[in-house]
């Protein structure tokens, strides 16, 4: 499987095109719209989640509710296009009407942003030609990408939910959630204002958020993922570009503003010894083998382990500030205040929402790269037949 998306943030739409997905694979709109709604939710979002109520439309690729095996087309308009149709048309300008007079045009850098090293990179002296593409806003397509992902990997009996564990230096218990089951765990997640499975941390996390949107400044935090039902040995040992954890840090970190990644115990395990970080195996009748403790996160040698995927990712907080931090103006070499876009004072709880989905398309895609996939019926009796070899092995 392989996927692109395309589209600026004050364009007319985004677009994704996904190739490689089985056939027969139950898919429609609103399995993909309910991603999308979690996704502009949570406590320190902006006012442009007012503006935009994001609604996938799917163009090619299915029929009568049911994947075809060709490339699928989704589609998301931007409703608030209609103010920038001048500013961001397409056609090319009039010869009565010079670059410079376009409004909107960026020209101050924002110190933690694309704006600056884009400009550079591709010559753009309107900044905006760089920040309409690195904004957050792309990430709209990753969630309906994966979305599709999580879709397909339901049917093989593959769950998935992220939450946040930190915000503004305010932490989570895991005793609050370490026991859940994953429907439990999801439920909990999604009827709390910032995605937590924690209540009292949850209500300090929220004043924490209301206290920094006054002051003008932004909040970081930390989200997990977890991923219970893949079978073991996805990914491999034999090459570095194949190894499933690198391939899931990767994917965490192109989220935006994502700037660390761990597994299972993560960190903590520069401070521990090796019988406190690494997993006895065990055999049972009914199970098969399987790990005491999960501290590694269910990953070994680049492979997948069986027991449930845990990664977790730091999001910095969001560069643009109701109170700009200093920069220079690239055409007056001056110094001034960073320009201001529309910003939200913490997006982690969304940004847990993303990095579900992009967790979720990358152990698609490897399950897809492992069996053949041709047709959902095919794979699900190939990865039984595989499940029952692992288990008796």
């Amino acid at each position: 499987m392989r996927y692109f998306t395309a589209g600026e943030s004050h364009g007319p739409q985004l677009t994704a095109i996904i190739e490689g997905l089985p056939a027969q694979m139950p898919l429609t709109a609103e399995m993909i719209n309910n991603e999308l709604k979690r996704r502009q939710g949570g406590h320190g979002r902006g006012r442009r989640m007012q503006i935009e109520k994001d609604q996938v439309l799917i163009t090619s690729g299915v029929r009568h509710g049911l994947t075809l095996g060709s490339p699928v087309t989704l589609t998301v308009v931007n409703d608030d296009w209609k103010h920038w149709t001048n500013i961001m048309g397409v056609e090319p300008l009039a010869d009565d009407i010079k670059p410079e007079d376009i409004k909107r045009q960026i020209t101050r850098p924002r110190p933690g942003h694309a704006d600056l090293v884009g400009g550079m990179k591709y010559g753009h002296r309107d900044l905006r030609n760089v920040l309409e593409r690195s904004s957050a806003r792309e990430t709209t397509m990753r969630v309906a990408i994966g979305a599709v992902a999580k879709q397909f990997l339901r049917q093989l009996g593959i769950q998935t939910v992220a939450h946040v564990t930190e915000i503004g230096g305010v932490t989570s218990d895991p005793a609050a959630y370490e026991e859940l089951q994953m429907g439990d765990l999801r439920k909990m997640v999604e009827n709390d204002p910032v995605y937590c499975a924690d209540k009292e941390a949850s209500a300090r996390m929220v004043a924490a958020i209301d206290d920094i949107k006054g002051r003008g400044d932004t909040l970081g935090g930390v989200v997990e993922v977890i991923v219970e039902g893949c079978p073991p040995g996805i990914g491999s040992y034999v090459q570095f570009d194949r190894k499933m954890d690198g391939k899931l840090a990767g994917a965490m970190m192109s989220i935006n503003a994502f700037k660390g990644v761990e597994f299972g115990l993560g960190f903590k395990m520069a401070q521990k010894p090796g019988s406190e970080v690494h997993d006895e195996i065990a055999w049972s009748e009914e199970a098969g083998y399987y790990r005491k403790s999960n501290r590694l996160g269910g990953l070994e040698g680049g492979m997948t382990t069986g027991m449930p995927i845990v990664i977790r990712g730091v999001m910095k907080p969001i560069p643009t500030l109701y109170k700009p931090l200093e920069s220079v103006d690239i055409d007056t070499k001056e110094p001034f205040v960073a320009t201001i876009e529309r910003s939200d004072p913490c997006a982690v709880p969304a940004a847990s929402v993303v990095a579900e989905h992009v967790i979720a398309t990358e152990v698609a895609k490897a399950i897809m790269d492992e069996f053949r996939s041709d047709t959902m019926d095919g794979l699900k009796e190939e990865i039984g037949r595989y499940r029952e070899y692992v288990k008796g092995f």
